[in-house]
Order: structure tokens, then sequence, then C-alpha cells
């Protein structure tokens, strides 16, 4: 079982490869070691254009989260419905997944606008209560939800999406 303090030190790691990367392609970048809500760093080019990220590491390629963060959640019962998504009040955000492996340059990045993670997490989350007839097995009123690397597949070392922010603005 993960601890706290093994909990952070992930977090921290899965920040400073990001911090990294994007240092090593031509980026100033801010961490705040979670003291901003919304997001855990920005990248800032040598225009000063800057963009905030949100970084989300794990060790082992899956990620769990709350789903009424993502979308509006009712019950008709026991069946969840999934209503409207919620939008972020940030709308350049970009989510950088890191799986975070033991050994040096084994790690994984997949970069997604937010809103795009959004949808992921939201129709997987859809998409998981649809083989399960709407209903959690265990608990119904559960909002736990996941997503793994197979559902990131597509933005595997997407660098370009944010270099292409400061690029084309």
């Amino acid at each position: 079982m993960a601890t706290g303090r093994n909990n952070q030190t992930i977090k921290q790691v899965g920040e400073y490869l990001v911090a990294s990367e994007l240092a090593r392609r031509g980026f100033l970048v801010a961490t705040f070691s979670g003291n901003v809500p919304d997001f855990d760093m920005t990248a800032t080019d040598s225009k000063g254009k800057s963009t905030p990220i949100q970084v989300k590491t794990s060790r082992n390629g899956s990620w769990q989260f709350t789903i009424n963060k993502f979308a509006d959640i009712s019950f008709s019962e026991k069946k969840q419905i999934i209503g409207k998504k919620i939008e972020n009040e940030i709308k350049d955000l970009i989510c950088v997944f890191v799986v975070a492996k033991e050994t040096y340059g084994n790690d994984r990045f997949y970069i997604v606008n937010w809103s795009e993670a959004q949808d992921i997490i939201i129709n997987h989350h859809q998409y998981w209560l649809d083989i399960h007839g709407g209903e959690r097995p265990k608990k119904f009123d559960s909002m736990h939800c996941a997503i793994s690397e197979k559902d990131l597949e597509d933005f595997k070392d997407n660098w370009e999406l944010i270099l292409n922010k400061h690029i084309n603005n």
C-alpha cells in the first residue's frame, strides 16, 4: 500500500521529469509543489508566453480520479447518470500523465489538453458503467474512476502540443 510520503515522492518525481523535459525543449519552468490548486507548473517560452501544466504521475500506468470532478453526476435509484462536463476555468491547461519507472530512461509521458483528458475520463467511466448496467457493482454511489496507458496511447510523447501552442500564438 502506498504511503503519504511515497505518494508525495512519486508526485514530485513526475513533476521534475516533466520540468526537465520542458527545459530540454527550451522552456523556463516554474514548479509550484502543490501550492496552486489547478496546475503544478508553468512553462514559459523565450517571448514570455506561459502555459499552465497539470502533472499526474503513476508507477503502474493507471491513474485514479473522482468522476464528479470532471462531470455532473446524478442517480436514478442506484444507477449513475453522467451529466454535463464541468468546464475548467483555465482554458489552455495541459495535462501530462507520467509513468515514472524505477529505472532511468524508462519513464513514459502522455501529453493532452485538459479538456480532452476530461473527455477520455468521462467516456471511459461511461463505458465502464454501461458494462455494469449503469450501477457500480460494490458501492453504487462511489465516484471512483480510473484510466490507463491504453486510454492515452494517442498522446504518447506528444510534446508538440505544448511547443505548437507557443509557435502558433
